[in-house]
């Protein structure tokens, strides 16, 4: 689970930096976008193969965070 975690923290960090390119119109926005998807959906695939509960609702979510970021960038 230790990568998994790893993940969720690197997860939730790109899309805190996103969402501040965003509120401050960076010229990058679409660039950090990109990659936020890119990380969630890394994300989203580690923690679908843990069968927790919490494992599995963090998969769903970011899931929907890769797809939202996805159709910014």
């Amino acid at each position: 689970m230790a990568r998994c975690i790893k993940l969720d923290m690197d997860c939730a960090q790109s899309c805190r930096l996103a969402a501040s390119y965003m509120a401050g119109g960076s010229e990058f926005t679409q660039t950090m976008c990109q990659v936020c998807a890119d990380i969630c959906e890394t994300c989203s695939h580690e923690c679908a193969t843990h069968q927790r509960d919490h494992c599995q609702r963090c998969a769903q979510a970011c899931r929907k965070c890769a797809e939202v970021c996805g159709q910014m960038a």
